[in-house]
């Protein structure tokens, strides 16, 4: 039996949208599972193939074996995992969540009644961490989701057919998860609470009407950007830059990537995010990338 899993990048929050609101990108990571045999291999092509574990500590793998114990399977003997990797991993695109999908969907392949959909966005969740970006991801598209102690809730937003490109700016930055989440306010108040809650709304009306200057006033938040921009050095005039271009521009996910939603000028808003970058004394690499419509998909042969 040879599984595919294949799951795009996912940029989540979308400004105000504070773990509650992704979008799927036409950005790809593929895993290819051969059962059989006495042990289990894993080889990395692309985007962290210097420093992904190749052991049993990988994500993917450990996601697997957690799904297959939590409905009573055995793990395979024999395995031989290749994962071919197009989305850069530390960078707020949801190479974590596409790991854990992976490890996950391949388990739900390998068990003679598979789980259904909303059943593994819980299980997905719960390994993640938080479930914005596996349910973009699983889903695909623009996706609203939320958890309680109970289930965690995902709907698609339909989408107009939109002319717009993704440009995602990578600068040369580590930001570890705790510090971008020890920098998020512990309280808040009542009027940033409103302003957050219209302009998540109106996230939602830019894309279903698909008005990117809506879109662009809507970004703004007062949750977590700027308390995250000022980690990121050249960030916060990075999305200015954007933003004077005519681009809808946020932090992707915690960062450090940016994402800016344009429908022209392309090149004048990598040329102007990278120069604000490297005049923060940063490097960068960008991508120009569209919505993906389709979320995960599984192959079995």
């Amino acid at each position: 039996m040879i599984i595919t899993v294949r799951v795009p990048a996912t940029t989540a929050n979308l400004g105000p949208g504070f773990d509650c609101l992704a979008l799927a990108l036409d950005l790809w990571n593929e895993t290819v599972i051969e059962v059989g045999g006495n042990a289990v291999d894993l080889t990395i092509r692309g985007e962290g193939a210097q420093h992904l574990p190749t052991t049993q500590s990988n994500l993917i793998i450990r996601a697997m074996k957690k799904f297959l114990a939590s409905t009573n399977h055995p793990f395979p003997s024999g395995l031989s995992i290749t994962c071919n990797n197009q989305i850069p991993t530390s960078s707020g695109l949801g190479s974590s969540s596409t790991a854990v999908l992976a490890g996950i969907l391949a388990g739900n392949a390998l068990i003679q009644r598979p789980l259904a959909q909303d059943v593994l966005l819980r299980m997905a969740a719960r390994l993640e961490g938080h479930p914005d970006n596996v349910a973009g991801a699983l889903l695909g598209g623009l996706v609203l989701v939320g958890q309680d102690d109970q289930r965690v809730r995902a709907r698609n937003i339909p989408l107009p057919q939109l002319n717009w490109k993704v440009v995602v700016i990578l600068p040369d930055f580590r930001l570890s998860t705790q510090d971008a989440r020890a920098v998020l306010p512990q309280k808040i108040g009542l009027d940033q609470a409103v302003y957050n809650l219209s302009r998540a709304s109106f996230v939602q009306e830019a894309f279903r009407a698909g008005d990117l200057d809506l879109l662009r006033w809507a970004m703004h938040d007062r949750l977590h950007q700027p308390q995250r921009l000022r980690l990121i050095p050249g960030a916060m005039s990075a999305l200015f830059a954007a933003e004077k271009l005519g681009a809808a521009a946020a932090l992707s996910g915690a960062g450090p990537s940016l994402v800016a939603f344009c429908d022209h000028a392309q090149d004048e808003i990598i040329a102007a995010m990278t120069d604000a970058f490297q005049n923060a004394g940063l490097g960068s690499r960008h991508f120009i990338l569209d919505i993906s419509r389709l979320g995960a998909s599984v192959a079995v042969r």
